[in-house]
């Protein structure tokens, strides 16, 4: 059996080395257009940044090791330029010398990956505007920055990548503007988490500049001009687009394939493309969104490396399938994590879903052992049923950890109200007796049971102000006059069944607290006094952060600029 494979990077190589193992006399070719075979795209911003230092470290595997260990023939620096399905042949152009030559296969994988999106706007292409997408790209970014030392940067775009180089590049010493459409970073977190990243980014002097579209860019003497539409320009050393990725499927077009989401590769759930004998993996491929069952791009390492594992079991006679991707990903900003599983609350609604949400501000592990912190946490499920969709936290310890927990528990169909259930691991250093992803779960079997009904931020402009309901703040009287909600009256829990006759009757009363937790207490205490009550799910500390980065990013537009 012959197999050629397209692409010698995550779902490329990944099913070469699968198919030599279970295949010891399969003759295994890859063609890699790059000088570079298996490598980590994931730590280039951070090669760039120096906290990688050594550029060998980028690369997991060389032709010469993968061969000595598998076997398999990689030829770098080759380009296949156009496949023969009638024939089963490809033709691949040698980019060192120019010659090119067709290759028989019996079996044929594409794992061609994406390419940054370039938008067609005047003074692409310039010398001072860079994409980072290969180990190429990220030694050129780094030449530059070597030999010319910018003080500035502007990165166009919001996502992991220009999260990711904006630290990077910060922490070279670098002033860096992040600039996007839409009005925040991080797609995949809803809107209100988002602003704990926003302010995370502006606590480490990045600029935001949110909600403005760029329109081109003017090479100047002394760097680069960002031209933006209703909003002055801005001015840097360099700028690199992060603006997101588009699947190259140029090849899989002209060869017939049957193409989908941004002319991406349609595949079944076997990874086999509408052509016979040929398999797709990777970030070219269209997917199946593990939580909706709608089609999906999910742009991650992780299911590319399972695509390639799958088709190789499947090229040597297994029955593998792929069962979709739920977009679990983490990333790193500055001190803080921000994780994401499933899908957030603006999604689900996109997708005609009804659902609910429980906002918690859990520490990392037992209070009283030095060193814990907060984190705040968005679980995301559907009402009447309580399946779980997603969940989002933001943190600075044991991020991770959750968000791992969750993903399992969405990968196997149970319900958000069995998160009090999981048996997980405590010891003080490293979790709380109720763990956070427990604490999720407490609160939303109260609401499934009837002993919590909460009011959210989006509900703020709807409560009435003229007393036909009662507010009331449960924090402490500092806690209150250091910041509250405007018309909110404030007892301190541990005084509420004391002072309880100042509260009227027959209304319905809208309760708050730092967290959620004192407020739920109170309304236990008021519901058992026959009142109506709703606590607001978040607490002040996530009203504020959100309200706060609400008001930076109206001011950017108001002047301009928000810094």
């Amino acid at each position: 059996m012959k197999v050629i494979i397209v692409g010698g990077v995550a779902g490329g190589a990944t099913a070469a080395a699968r198919i030599r193992r279970l295949n010891e006399h399969a003759e295994i070719t890859v063609f890699e257009r790059s000088g570079y075979i298996s490598y980590a795209n994931c730590g280039l911003p951070y090669y760039i940044g120096d906290v990688i230092t050594d550029p060998e470290e980028l690369t997991l595997q060389t032709p010469e090791s993968f061969f000595k260990r598998f076997r398999i023939n990689m030829k770098i620096h080759h380009e296949v330029i156009s496949i023969h399905p009638e024939r089963k042949t490809v033709s691949v152009k040698n980019l060192e010398n120019g010659d090119i030559f067709e290759e028989k296969y019996d079996k044929l994988i594409l794992s061609p990956g994406a390419k940054p999106t370039q938008p067609r706007l005047p003074g692409v292409g310039i010398d001072k505007l860079f994409t980072l997408r290969t180990v190429e790209d990220t030694f050129r970014i780094k030449e530059y920055i070597n030999k010319n030392h910018p003080k500035s940067a502007v990165l166009a775009g919001g996502g992991f990548i220009g999260l990711e180089l904006a630290e990077n590049l910060r922490e070279l010493g670098m002033d860096v503007t992040i600039v996007q459409r839409p009005k925040q970073l991080m797609n995949p977190f809803d809107l209100d988490m988002a602003s704990m990243i926003h302010n995370e980014m502006r606590k480490h002097g990045i600029k935001l500049v949110l909600g403005y579209t760029v329109e081109g860019f003017k090479e100047k003497d002394n760097g680069v001009e960002v031209l933006l539409k209703d909003n002055p320009s801005l001015q840097a050393d360099m700028v690199v687009l992060a603006i997101g990725v588009t699947p190259d499927t140029v090849l899989a077009k002209e060869a017939g394939l049957e193409l989908g989401i941004k002319e991406s590769i349609v595949v079944n759930d076997r990874m086999e493309t509408s052509v016979p004998d040929i398999y797709a993996a990777g970030d070219a491929v269209q997917v199946k969104h593990y939580v909706t069952g709608n089609d999906a791009l999910i742009s991650l390492a992780g299911p590319a490396n399972k695509h390639g594992r799958i088709i190789a079991d499947n090229i040597c006679g297994g029955d593998s399938r792929y069962l979709g991707s739920q977009g679990s990903s983490v990333i790193k900003v500055f001190d803080m994590t921000a994780a994401t599983t499933g899908i957030n609350e603006t999604n689900a609604k996109k997708s005609g879903l009804e659902v609910d949400t429980v906002i918690l501000s859990p520490m990392s592990h037992a209070g009283y052992y030095p060193g814990g912190k907060v984190m705040t946490m968005k679980v995301v499920f559907e009402k009447e049923t309580y399946r779980l969709l997603g969940a989002q936290i933001i943190g600075y310890e044991g991020v991770d950890k959750r968000i791992d927990v969750l993903a399992t528990v969405i990968h196997a169909g149970l319900k958000a109200t069995q998160l009090k259930d999981l048996d997980l691991a405590y010891a003080p250093p490293y979790s709380s007796a109720k763990d956070p992803v427990n604490m999720a779960g407490f609160m939303i079997d109260n609401i499934a049971k009837g002993t919590l009904k909460q009011w959210h931020l989006e509900d703020m402009d709807k409560i009435s102000r003229d007393k036909s309901v009662v507010l009331l703040d449960v924090r402490t009287v500092g806690e209150f006059n250091r910041g509250h909600m405007d018309g909110f009256k404030n007892i301190p829990v541990d005084e509420l069944r004391e002072r309880i006759n100042e509260i009227e009757k027959g209304k319905p009363v809208y309760l708050i607290c730092q967290s959620g937790l004192r407020s739920y207490i109170a309304s236990r205490i008021l519901e058992g006094n026959g009142y109506e009550t709703y606590n607001f799910s978040g607490g002040f500390r996530f009203y504020d952060a959100v309200v706060n980065d609400r008001a930076l990013i109206e001011k950017a537009y108001a002047c301009g600029m928000d810094y």
